[in-house]
């Protein structure tokens, strides 16, 4: 009988306790002397879901890979055509605003990288052979392909100076024809095998694949190009349309898709011969979602929104596909302990393992709270009460050394609170009463930045240096419902109610004047911001509806984060001047509960090394 080492070439090691292990030790099998067990680390195909998308769409195009993807256009309602100019880019944990399309449009085919991206044909009422170019920036129009056509979707490959784009639906026919483009300019090349549109295409220019789609009825047929013509190649086990793709045509993928009699969530690996079916499928079947890696290697492919069999239809949802020896646990909130009072609208700082909520209203009722609770990170404690009951007030500090001022007792006040990590202390007023600004810095440095004064929104900003408050540069404008973190020389304030209505400015704070910063994605108010100035959650909110959203901020942009577990306003617990992973949110209120005391905490994302237990046979 063959030897491990005949067959492999490689030695059994013997250990008496397993070594320290990372991806390298791929394909190493070992011996643990100590339990008398057999190892071996083993890579493995994995989808891992990411962040969702800010737009939901179908009949959208991917470009780029799973660090620097793009997504282009599409349709953003599943009951009528609205064509979008929207492009999101991602950058391997979250989706930000890109440069807008000049015309809004799906179903045209993308590809490229996210800073070379090609987009061509598409619909827009009408079948479309406008084309464009993307910078990393900006779309630019460049020569118009030769024939008008739709349903293209990830029918295109190869880069902006060498691509190929095929097949699509022209009026009425399917159509087979396909067109080179050279940086220049389009040309004519020979034609597909089998005319179809709503195909997978990867690769680049001379060496790409077209897989799947409508002919119709939904196709199995796959097609090699090697710069010149079509060539047929081995079919899919499951003929499809409307299905996501990338790699390249001797490492490629296809996935999701529809086939009768719905979505699909099947995946398969070509090696530029024949398809094998996946055992690791999608997590959510779906169509008409943007795919990446155009080209690239199949391990580096996403599938973002699409058209999914669920509610909401169109979904917002981003997986990735991973072939590693690495277990990856996506970053994610999830349920904890629940506090003991349930309220919204309370104060809390803090962190992951030490934070202390305070205040708050419970309603119906309305009912002021004066309760203060700690957390160790497992569970929440009652502390001594606040010395008056209220809400809307601003909050800073640390568990230890926590802050509150102003807020709402049934009328507007300016008490100023100062918590020890035990009990509560009357100090000094602020200089006026006020409510529904922002907080953030610590007990000895702390801000107030807008709200609702006396009368209606003011932009007044005072600092706290623990005994004395002090004018400082107003805020850029008057505002209130906002939230704020950082310090008092490096914070940040986002969103709230102006009049007349909700915002999405942010701001940055020196400590003595105000720089605006990148605007949220969407108007928000009554959110939870976590973390600093340059790394910042901003969690949930209120209004004008409770949302799931979490945006991160880096200083410079936003972009989507893993969303809450429920939709969720006016929470708090989590820290306004420390770190933005980690967060733990309590209290506020959801749809199904107005006065919540359900509490969630976030969790990045882990890597671990995939270990299997050999059976010796």
């Amino acid at each position: 009988m063959a030897t491990y080492e005949e067959i492999y070439g490689k030695r059994v090691k013997d250990f008496d306790s397993d070594p320290t292990l990372d991806s390298s030790y791929e394909g190493q099998v070992w011996y643990n002397s100590t339990t008398g067990v057999l190892k071996s680390v083993v890579a493995f195909d994995a989808w891992s879901s990411s962040s969702s998308v800010l737009t939901a769409r179908y009949g959208t195009s991917g470009a780029g890979t799973q660090t620097a993807g793009l997504m282009i256009a599409g349709n953003s309602s599943s009951t009528t055509d609205t064509y979008i100019t929207n492009t999101e880019e991602y950058n391997g944990s979250g989706w930000a605003n890109g440069g807008a399309l000049p015309t809004g449009t799906r179903s045209g085919a993308g590809f490229g990288t996210q800073t070379a991206a090609l987009y061509a044909g598409g619909y827009d009422g009408s079948n479309t052979a406008e084309a464009y170019t993307y910078n990393g920036t900006s779309w630019t129009g460049i020569p118009a392909l030769n024939t008008a056509r739709r349903s293209l979707d990830n029918m295109g490959a190869g880069t902006t100076t060498a691509a190929i784009v095929a097949g699509g639906y022209v009026e009425p026919p399917y159509s087979n024809a396909s067109e080179e483009y050279n940086g220049s300019s389009w040309s004519e090349g020979n034609n597909l095998n089998t005319a179809r549109s709503n195909a997978a295409a990867a690769g680049i220019q001379t060496a790409s694949f077209v897989a799947g789609g409508q002919a119709p009825p939904e196709t199995a047929a796959t097609e090699n190009y090697d710069g010149t013509s079509w060539t047929s190649s081995g079919n899919l086990n499951t003929a499809r349309r409307l299905l996501g793709g990338g790699g390249s045509q001797t490492d490629g993928i296809v996935f999701g898709g529809y086939a009768p009699p719905g979505n699909q969530n099947l995946v398969e690996n070509y090696d530029g011969t024949s398809w094998t079916a996946n055992p690791a499928t999608l997590a959510q079947a779906r169509h008409g979602g943007a795919s990446g890696s155009q080209p690239g290697a199949a391990s580096s492919t996403f599938y973002a929104s699409g058209y999914s069999p669920a509610s909401p239809v169109l979904t917002t949802n981003t997986e990735e596909f991973t072939k590693s020896a690495n277990v990856i646990t996506a970053a994610a909130w999830a349920s904890a302990t629940a506090s003991n009072t349930g309220r919204y609208l309370a104060h809390g700082v803090g962190t992951t393992t030490a934070c202390v909520v305070y205040g708050g209203i419970t309603n119906p009722g309305s009912t002021y709270r004066a309760q203060t609770e700690e957390w160790d990170g497992s569970t929440w404690a009652e502390q001594n009460d606040m010395g008056t009951a209220r809400f809307f007030g601003m909050y800073a500090g640390t568990q230890t050394a926590a802050l509150i001022g102003g807020g709402y007792t049934g009328t507007s006040v300016s008490n100023t609170e100062e918590y020890d990590g035990s009990s509560w202390s009357e100090v000094n007023n602020m200089p006026a009463v006020n409510r529904l600004q922002a907080g953030f810095g610590v007990q000895t440095a702390a801000v107030s930045a807008a709200g609702q004064g006396s009368p209606g929104k003011w932009a007044n900003v005072y600092h706290y240096d623990g005994t004395n408050w002090t004018s400082a540069t107003a805020y850029p404008t008057a505002v209130e419902q906002m939230a704020g973190c950082g310090t008092q020389t490096a914070g940040l304030v986002s969103g709230g109610g102006a009049d007349p209505g909700l915002v999405n400015t942010q701001f940055e704070y020196d400590g003595s004047s105000w720089t605006a910063g990148g605007n949220l994605p969407s108007v928000l108010s009554y959110q939870a911001n976590n973390g600093t100035q340059t790394s910042c959650q901003i969690i949930g909110g209120g209004s004008p509806s409770y949302v799931v959203n979490v945006t991160d901020y880096d200083g410079t942009a936003c972009a989507t984060s893993p969303s809450l577990d429920t939709a969720r306003g006016y929470g708090r617990g989590t820290t306004t001047s420390g770190a933005a992973t980690g967060a733990i949110l309590t209290s506020g209120s959801t749809p199904a509960t107005p006065s919540s005391n359900t509490s969630t905490q976030f969790t990045t994302a882990t890597t671990a090394v995939n270990v299997k237990t050999l059976t010796a046979s």
